[in-house]
C-alpha cells in the first residue's frame, strides 16, 4: 500500500514521561469512563486520529494456542520478502515496548511513549466530545490504549504491513478496530471461558467474527474439532470467502534441544521444506504463517529466504532456555491444550520423566488450572508451585491443591510436591540456592516474571 505523503498526528500532543506512559498502559482509570469496554472506543480514537491504520495493510491472527507463535513467523516470513514490517504482539515478557516491533526489532522507549501518548490525547478528545454531547465517557482499556499507540507508531515508521495479534476473542478486540485484508484463525480450545463462553463453538463463534467479505483466510490446524470446524465453515460461508486450511507432515523430529524440526507444508500453490530448530508443535504455526503470507501477496514465496527468516525467527517465552546452569526454561503454555503441546516436546527429546528438570508452576483464576496440572505434573519428577504478581493469578495454596490431588492420583508421594512459594522471586531464590534445573510453565505471566527475574 503507497500513500502520496507519510501520515502526521491532526493535533498537538504533550509528551509523557516513560513511567507514566507504562502506567497509563497498565491502568487507563485516569481517562475511563462509564460506557463500558466497547470496540467503538478503538474505532473513534482511531477516526480521531485520521485513521493511522490505513497507511498500510492489516494482517490479524486470533486463536486460543499459537497465534503469538504464528503472528512472529508471519513477520519474519514477510520481512524476509522485503517488506518493511510491523509485529503488535501480546502479552509483553519483560517490558511494555515488547508488544511492538518494527523490522524484528523492539520499538524504542521513545517511540513508545510517543504512540501512548497520542492514544491518551486521543482518548482525551472522544470523550471530551462524547461528554460535550451528553453521552457518557467511554472506559478505555489497556489494550485498547496499546492497540491505538502501536498503530500510530507503525504509520509514522512507514511500514508496509503490520500483523496483529488478536488479545481476547476477536469479535470486541481492540484489534478487530481495523480493517485486515488477510486473517487467520490458528485454533480454538477453552480459554478465558468467563468472557467468551464455556464450549469450544461459543469460543470459536468470537474468534470466527474477524472472518468478514473479502478478507484473506487461513484457518490453522488447531480448528478441525468438528464443533469448532462447523463454526469456521458457517462463517467462511457467511463472508463468502474460501478459506485456506493449512496442513503440515513432520519429516524429522528433534532428537534433542536445539536439534532441527524438518517439515513439509503444501500450500495452494507450491510446497515447502523447512528445517528449523524449534520444537515440534512449532510446525503448525510456521506452516499457518506459510499460508497466510502467500494468502496476502497472491503468490509463492522463495523457498530459501523463506528458510532462512522462519530459522532466524525469535519465539520469546516458548521452549525458551533462559538460563544453562541450573538450567532454566521457560513455557508460555497456558490452558491444558498448550501444556500437552509442549509435553509432548518433552516427550520426543527424553521420554524419561525422571530425568527432567523440576516443574516450576503457576496459573491464572480464569484458566482450567485443572486441566493444566493434569497436563504438566504427570510429566516431571517433582513440582514447586508458585503464583505471579497478576492481580487474576491462582493463589499458591489453591495450585498446591489442586497438584497434591494429581499426586495422590498418580499414586505418587506428596514429596514430590517439593515447595510452595509466595513469589516467583522467592522461588528462583530457592531454585538457585539449591542449584536447582527447573522448567517454569502454565502461565504467559510466570514465563515473563521468571525471563526478568532471571535477567536482572
Amino acid at each position: 500500500m503507497e500513500h502520496l505523503s507519510p501520515y502526521a498526528i491532526p493535533f498537538d500532543v504533550p509528551e509523557l514521561p516513560f513511567e507514566e506512559a507504562v502506567a497509563l498502559a497498565a491502568d487507563t482509570g485516569v481517562i475511563s469512563g462509564d460506557a463500558g469496554p466497547l470496540l467503538e472506543t478503538v474505532v473513534d480514537m482511531l477516526d480521531v486520529l485520521e485513521r493511522p491504520d490505513a497507511y498500510y495493510d492489516v494482517i490479524q491472527v486470533a486463536g486460543t494456542n499459537g497465534k503469538s507463535s504464528t503472528v512472529r513467523f508471519t513477520a519474519a516470513a514477510l520481512a524476509g520478502e522485503g517488506l518493511r514490517t510491523a509485529l503488535y504482539t501480546s502479552p509483553h515478557l519483560v517490558r511494555y515496548p515488547e508488544r511492538m516491533e518494527i523490522d524484528g526489532a523492539v520499538v524504542s522507549d521513545a517511540a513508545f511513549v510517543h504512540g501512548v501518548s497520542v492514544a491518551v490525547e486521543a482518548g482525551r478528545r472522544v470523550n471530551e466530545a462524547r461528554c460535550g454531547r451528553g453521552e457518557a465517557a467511554y472506559t478505555i482499556t489497556p489494550f485498547d490504549l496499546l492497540t491505538v499507540a502501536a498503530l500510530v507508531v507503525f504509520a509514522e515508521a512507514r511500514v508496509d504491513v503490520a500483523v496483529l495479534e488478536v488479545g481476547l476473542g476477536g469479535r470486541w478486540d481492540a484489534t478487530s478496530a481495523t480493517n485486515p485484508v488477510a486473517v487467520a484463525v490458528t485454533g480454538i480450545g477453552l480459554d478465558h471461558t468467563r468472557i467468551l463462553g464455556d464450549t469450544l463453538a461459543q469460543i470459536a463463534a468470537e474468534k470466527a467474527a474477524i472472518i468478514k467479505p473479502g478478507r484473506a483466510v487461513v484457518l490453522g490446524e488447531g480448528t478441525h474439532e468438528p464443533s469448532v470446524q462447523r463454526v469456521m465453515d458457517e462463517r467462511c460461508a457467511w463472508a463468502g470467502v474460501e478459506p485456506v486450511v493449512s496442513r503440515h507432515q513432520i519429516e524429522r523430529l528433534p532428537q534433542r534441544l536445539g536439534d532441527d524440526l524438518v517439515f513439509s507444508c503444501v500450500t495452494p500453490r507450491t510446497s515447502y521444506r523447512i528445517a528449523l530448530p524449534k520444537p515440534a508443535y512449532q510446525a503448525q504455526n510456521a506452516a499457518c504463517a506459510i499460508n497466510l503470507v502467500e494468502a496476502y501477496l497472491g503468490r509463492p514465496l522463495d523457498a530459501e529466504t523463506l528458510g532462512r527468516s522462519l530459522r532466524g525467527c525469535p519465539t520469546p517465552g516458548r521452549f525458551d532456555v533462559r538460563r544453562e546452569r541450573p538450567l532454566v526454561l521457560i513455557d508460555a503454555c497456558h490452558n491444558p491444550q498448550s501444556c500437552a503441546s509442549f509435553v509432548g516436546s518433552l516427550d520426543e527429546i527424553d521420554p524419561c520423566v525422571g530425568r527432567r528438570p523440576t516443574l516450576l508452576i503457576a496459573t491464572l483464576s480464569d484458566k482450567d488450572a485443572r486441566g493444566i496440572v493434569r497436563a504438566l505434573v504427570p510429566a516431571f519428577p517433582r513440582v514447586r508451585v508458585t503464583q505471579t504478581a497478576s492481580e487474576r493469578a491462582l493463589p499458591a495454596t489453591e495450585l498446591a491443591a489442586l497438584v497434591a490431588e494429581e499426586l495422590e492420583c498418580e499414586g505418587r508421594a506428596a514429596s514430590d510436591l517439593v515447595a510452595v512459594h509466595e513469589s516467583v522471586a522467592d522461588a528462583l531464590k530457592a531454585v538457585t540456592a539449591a542449584g536447582e534445573d527447573i522448567v517454569a510453565a502454565g502461565t504467559i505471566t510466570l514465563a515473563g516474571e521468571v525471563a526478568a527475574e532471571v535477567g536482572r
